[in-house]
């Protein structure tokens, strides 16, 4: 039986998932050289090519999809018994990794980590913000542990904790002319300068989606990766755009800017889910994460999470979990 030194794997996976050895060397903050040498010892233990250049980089033959499937498990195994470790000295201490969507930090940061860290001020959260794209991906590779996303596409390898409805809404600024109106058709847009996020994220994919339903194309005079930068746009009267409420929260109760509903069943329907990889044990402090997630999430989906003066209603939250 061939026989291979298991260390040589990190080289290995941390090229495969960056794309590149320079990438990977940099990550492990080793040499390029390093890396190239470690893989080409594993490939001579094992006497098979692991990888493919080309010009973006680098992928896996189909021996190294068998070896990073090999990689993924065992580290999925050693977490799993870190956490059974962990689960016997109590819920005392411990990490949890969260990705997310920008749209959701206002919500996270500002109303459930407080509450969190209260009751568990020694776990330690790692918050990341990404797209859609990238969230599913770093899910799949076991990265973090929890995701947060807007209209999330089919995935075998992830599972769904918690669905919730958060429809599209057209945002403006407080004194616009469309105020009052009951809907706004995606036709009505056009007359108006539109800001859209890159087409990489989960609100550009369902605006993509209702495009195409409704035989009707949108063409953004402004077109970003940061919901800030669109936020901005709107608020200094430059045109309007299209989020989903809970992205521009606090600005609407400064009253600076106003959501207005779609006339769009595609965009009326839209979802956002807590995601985790499927078959993944998640640790004792990734699952009370969850939990507190999933309870201020559904909070904030009853619209409950601020009070009347527009400020967060922490006791809301703190009774609902």
């Amino acid at each position: 039986m061939q026989k291979f030194q298991e260390n040589r794997l990190d080289y290995f996976h941390a090229s495969v998932r960056l794309g590149s050895i320079r990438g990977a060397a940099e990550s492990l903050k080793v040499a390029a050289s390093a890396v190239s040498r470690q893989i080409s010892l594993l490939e001579q233990e094992l006497g098979m090519a692991l990888l493919e250049r080309n010009r973006r980089g680098v992928i896996p033959t189909q021996a190294g999809e068998l070896l990073i499937d090999y990689y993924r498990q065992h580290s999925s195994h050693r977490d799993d018994m870190l956490a059974e470790l962990e689960s016997l000295r109590g819920l005392h201490s411990g990490s949890v990794s969260v990705v997310m969507g920008e749209g959701f930090t206002q919500a996270v940061v500002v109303g459930l980590l407080p509450i969190f860290r209260r009751d568990y001020p020694d776990i330690s959260v790692s918050i990341d913000v990404a797209g859609t794209t990238a969230i599913m991906r770093r899910l799949a590779d076991d990265i973090d542990e929890i995701g947060l996303v807007y209209y999330p596409p089919e995935d075998p390898r992830i599972v769904s904790r918690w669905v919730g409805s958060q429809p599209m809404h057209l945002i403006v600024p407080s004194n616009h002319p469309l105020i009052g109106q009951e809907q706004v058709s995606l036709a009505e847009l056009g007359s108006w300068p539109l800001a859209l996020l890159h087409g990489r994220y989960g609100i550009r994919q369902l605006i993509e989606h209702a495009e195409h339903i409704e035989k009707f194309k949108l063409n953004p005079c402004l077109s970003t990766n940061l919901i800030s930068v669109v936020v901005s746009f709107v608020e200094s009267g430059q045109g309007v755009t299209l989020l989903p409420k809970f992205s521009v929260t606090s600005e609407i109760a400064a009253g600076t800017l106003c959501a207005l509903p779609i006339a769009s069943t595609v965009l009326q329907q839209a979802k956002v889910q807590l995601v985790t990889r499927a078959g993944r044990s998640l640790s004792p402090a990734a699952k009370c994460f969850l939990r507190y997630c999933i309870q201020g999430m559904r909070a904030f989906d009853a619209g409950t999470l601020y009070d009347e003066q527009g400020e967060l209603d922490m006791q809301s939250l703190t009774r609902r979990t």
